[in-house]
């Protein structure tokens, strides 16, 4: 490889680092706050769904699995806002509430919580502990590798850390960039099962533990 090569190949990587810099500069973690934040999730929201996703991204990029109606991003709004990162008014990533008071209005929300109430944490009851669950995360394409996962869920412990003891999700076991992601962060897989979708990991990122 010659000096001049060698010398283009690192001003590429320097520009590559510098463009990231700048770009992790500009982002800012915050709670949902309007109604053109919410359809922006949704928009994607859509564009990262599992159904529209080929296999081999899927395994490379990971994927969503449920649809969020505006509507029903609305209610949940009003109830707990979610997470967002935003590069100036643009959405780069978000990671969705879904507390328990959704249920009334977020069928598939009964059929998880439902589920959870029989798993066991610590050798007790899930149910016994302080938690609400991160119903989705999902960042944009343009935006990955940049530490926005992380950035999501510090303002998740953040916002609602002094109000619950852990943060629960469900991934799918297909889905392995998610779940390295969340074990990065310092969730622990409590318990798998499969129903008619899909096979799952339950996992808890536990805000008492004081190692994460």
């Amino acid at each position: 490889m010659g000096a001049l090569t060698v010398r283009i190949i690192t001003e590429l990587l320097l520009n590559n680092f510098s463009i990231k810099k700048y770009r992790l500069n500009n982002l800012i973690s915050s709670v949902v706050r309007s109604e053109e934040e919410l359809l922006q999730i949704h928009q994607l929201n859509k564009e990262n769904l599992r159904s529209i996703t080929k296999s081999e991204e899927q395994k490379k990029e990971g994927f969503v699995s449920w649809l969020y109606p505006p509507q029903l991003l609305k209610q949940m709004h009003e109830l707990a806002p979610s997470i967002v990162v935003k590069d100036d008014n643009k959405i780069a990533g978000y990671a969705l509430v879904a507390s328990k008071e959704m249920i009334a209005f977020h069928a598939d929300l009964q059929t998880l919580f439902s589920h959870l109430s029989r798993v066991q944490y610590k050798n007790q009851p899930l149910s016994d502990f302080s938690f609400y669950c991160m119903g989705q995360i999902c960042i944009d394409k343009n935006y990955r590798g940049l530490g926005l996962v992380n950035m999501l869920y510090q303002k998740h412990k953040e916002v609602y850390g002094d109000r619950y003891q852990l943060l629960v999700t469900e991934i799918s076991t297909s889905n392995i960039r998610s779940q390295k992601a969340h074990e990065k962060i310092g969730f622990k897989t409590i318990h798998t099962y499969r129903d008619q979708q899909d096979e799952w990991n339950v996992v808890v990122w536990d805000w008492e533990d004081r190692k994460y």
